[in-house]
C-alpha cells in the first residue's frame, strides 16, 4: 500500500469520525495530531487532506451535491460521503494527484470499506465532478 493510500485512509478515518460524533473536524484532527493511539502518527498528506476538505467544505458538498442529484449527501453512507468530498478535493484542488487516481484510490477504498453499491456510486459521482466540476484552487 503506498504512502498517499495510507494517508487517504487516515483522512477517511478522522472525517468518518467526526461525521459519527457530529464533531468538528478540526478538533478530531487536533486529537488524533496530538494523541495518535494505537496508529503511528498522521502522514502529513492526510493532515493536508483533512485542512483542504475543511477549507472547501461548503464548495465541494454543492458540488457532490450536483453530481448525485437522486442522493442526498445526508443519505448517503458515511463513508462514501467521506470518500467523496477527499477525492473532490484531490480532483479540483490538489495539483500533485492525476484525476483518475485520486477516483480509482476512491473506488478502491469504497470497495474494502463500504457497501457493494458504493464502488459504482462514488465512480459515477467523481466522474461527474472530473467533467462538469471546475476546479477549485488549483495552481494558487
Amino acid at each position: 500500500m503506498s504512502a498517499r493510500t495510507k494517508a487517504r485512509k487516515r483522512a477517511l478515518d478522522i472525517l468518518f469520525e467526526a461525521d459519527q460524533k457530529g464533531a468538528n473536524v478540526l478538533s478530531v484532527l487536533e486529537e488524533r495530531l496530538r494523541v495518535p493511539g494505537r496508529e503511528a502518527g498522521l502522514p502529513p498528506y492526510a493532515e493536508e487532506i483533512v485542512r483542504g476538505v475543511v477549507q472547501w467544505w461548503v464548495e465541494l458538498n454543492t458540488i457532490i451535491q450536483d453530481a448525485s442529484p437522486e442522493w442526498t449527501l445526508p443519505r448517503m453512507p458515511a463513508v462514501d460521503r467521506a470518500l467523496l468530498r477527499i477525492a473532490a478535493w484531490e480532483i479540483l484542488c490538489n495539483d500533485e494527484v492525476d484525476v483518475a487516481v485520486a477516483i480509482d484510490e476512491a473506488v478502491t477504498i469504497a470497495a474494502e470499506l463500504s457497501t457493494d453499491d458504493s464502488p459504482g456510486f462514488v465512480n459515477g459521482v467523481l466522474g461527474t465532478i472530473a467533467r462538469e466540476a471546475p476546479a477549485l484552487s488549483r495552481g494558487e
